[in-house]
């Protein structure tokens, strides 16, 4: 797979089949537009190749309306990695190039600089210059020059059609078995241990203070069963998202996660945390002796699920 800027990068000689999107989460709605484009492709002796971007277009269309991403980028590149895919396309989205028309998009990019002969979407894909492109103008475009379009239909879990916008809400409830429908997968955030006040290893539970990249998608305030990611291996772990009331009077949200009979030095690590099932919501103790409880009881609830549930 090759990872290029179509601006900057000739693409590939042969021909090839593209899957169009922002693929914010690669949920399950996502992964059956990517069956279906690898499948096809793979049929017709294509190249199966996904055009994106770096980051999502509402960062320059929608500024103050912005919805945090599921996904980082460095994130959403490793699940694509893992695909049957030949070429991933990252494109910057700037001023120059939201001001790109439909036409424009599918006669520079699609057809000179991809070559393409099949195009696949999701059931609600908008592009160009307004957004003033969709299904049916690719339709006619591709009887025109002579590349097939396929676009695929809403996909629904439970009466719900999956979006990156319903997941976004369910992520903010704390909803993480819902998310885990709708993903495909559980819902993770990965970044950097940073230092940090060190009081979990004063009250007996050392905690690891993660650093997301900004944009991202949190669940809500409370503690959650997770499982850490650091190098290569899982650890079972209970984290904590809030503003730590007890411990704290600033306004500051934090990220604290113990992994459960870990030893080792985790600061300046880049590590991942899986979000498995919400245990409560945050609380303001009366003090640290109730606040050491109360942790020694979400780890005890945290080694039960594990237990009924375990993962390898």
């Amino acid at each position: 797979m090759v990872i290029m800027d179509t601006v900057q990068v000739e693409g590939p000689v042969g021909f090839t089949g593209v899957g169009l999107g922002n693929f914010d989460g690669l949920h399950i709605g996502h992964m059956a537009l990517l069956n279906t484009l690898i499948y096809e492709s793979r049929m017709t002796g294509l190249s199966p190749a996904v055009f994106t971007f770096t980051k999502h277009p509402d960062h320059i269309l929608r500024k103050d309306l912005y919805q945090p991403l599921i996904t980082s980028l460095d994130h959403k590149t490793a699940i694509l990695s893992r695909l049957d895919l030949d070429w991933l396309f990252l494109q910057e989205f700037d001023e120059d190039f939201s001001r790109l028309t439909a036409e424009e998009f599918i006669g520079r990019v699609l057809l000179e600089r991809l070559h393409v002969r099949l195009v696949v979407v999701g059931f609600n894909y908008r592009f160009g210059y307004m957004g003033r492109g969709d299904a049916d103008l690719l339709r006619r475009m591709g009887k025109k020059h002579g590349f097939r379009v396929i676009v695929v239909p809403p996909v629904q879990v439970n009466s719900e059609i999956v979006s990156s916008t319903l997941i976004r809400s369910y992520i903010g409830q704390g909803n993480m078995e819902r998310v885990f429908q709708l993903l495909g997968r559980h819902f993770s955030i990965p970044g950097r241990v940073a230092d940090g006040r060190r009081l979990g290893r004063e009250l007996g539970f050392p905690t690891a203070n993660l650093y997301p990249d900004p944009g991202m998608a949190l669940p809500s305030a409370g503690v959650y069963i997770t499982r850490t990611r650091v190098d290569r291996s899982w650890h079972d772990s209970v984290t904590s998202i809030g503003l730590a009331p007890t411990v704290r009077d600033d306004g500051s949200f934090s990220i604290e996660t113990h992994l459960l009979d870990y030893r080792g030095d985790l600061y300046g690590q880049e590590i991942e945390v899986s979000f498995m099932s919400r245990i409560r919501g945050e609380k303001k103790f009366d003090g640290l002796d109730a606040l050491k409880k109360e942790i020694g009881n979400d780890v005890a609830k945290t080694r039960h699920y594990f237990s009924a549930f375990p993962c390898p």
